[in-house]
């Protein structure tokens, strides 16, 4: 058996690069998952090639809109009668500025995608977790969430933001067999880095995409760009049983990159 045989798990963001990673893990491992996207098409082709027939759904929508996060947890209990594991992935650059640049629009399309989505995506999963007394919420952070960036205010705030309400709710549930965790990635060479990463390297001085890895890649001890599978394996241990005692924590996967 696997270690997550009989779970099911929901995964905002789960079509590609952490979250897909994230969603064959679980799979592997024997668990049922829902997976989010904005593209249907996109959805339909990850099933395929997951090919786990029934133990596979997707669920459409942005994740930086309430009723998406909150219809994907409603969608996952309806469909197959729990929610074992909530994995809040979605987020990333959304613009590049300085504080003194920045606009009330691009501020908040960060603070939805990356903050409300999670608040969001965790009251309505413990909403459902409360009264079984069992279940785990795993959010995807970051690194930038313990340090900071210029030009990356937005992600860098709304990443600080995440990592305290995971505290404070790990707290709330945590005598009711509930456990609420964060990963926080390293730089990982995923789509959206590759999409945003050109305007990030400007905003931050550094020149070019080319450049702004090097220099990521430099602050860490294994000198290299993160893997999404590696992720994903700390996501597994998380939602497992191993992980019980483990809650209200910050879980680097960075390469050696934060100082603390």
């Amino acid at each position: 058996m696997g270690k997550l045989e009989g779970k099911v798990a929901c995964i905002t963001g789960g079509t590609r690069s952490i979250g897909r990673a994230m969603a064959e893990a679980f799979i592997a491992e024997g668990a049922t998952v829902v997976v989010n996207g904005r593209d249907p098409v996109k959805g339909e082709r990850c099933l395929a090639e997951m090919n786990a027939g029934a133990r596979a759904a997707f669920f459409p929508g942005d994740a930086a809109k309430q009723s998406v996060v909150e219809g994907l947890i409603d969608f996952t209990i309806e469909k197959f009668g729990h929610l074992d594991i909530c994995c809040l992935n979605s987020g990333g650059v959304q613009a590049t500025a300085p504080v003194s640049m920045m606009s009330d629009e691009e501020w908040n399309l960060e603070i939805d995608w990356n903050l409300n989505h999670v608040f969001w995506g965790m009251r309505r999963a413990l909403q459902h977790m409360i009264p079984r007394q069992a279940g785990r919420v795993i959010v995807t952070s970051s690194v930038e969430g313990k340090l900071g960036k210029p030009g990356l205010p937005g992600y860098v705030a709304t990443k600080h933001a995440v990592n305290g309400l995971v505290k404070s709710a790990a707290h709330e549930v945590g005598t009711l067999g509930i456990t609420v965790n964060a990963i926080l990635p390293g730089i990982i060479e995923t789509d959206i880095v590759r999409e945003t990463g050109p305007a990030s390297a400007q905003a931050m001085g550094v020149g070019s995409y080319e450049a702004l890895i090097e220099m990521f890649c430099s602050e860490s001890s294994i000198k290299r760009p993160n893997r999404v599978e590696e992720v994903a394996a700390v996501a597994v241990l998380l939602a497992s049983d191993a992980a019980r005692n483990m809650t209200g924590c910050l879980f680097p996967v960075d390469g050696g990159t934060l100082p603390y």
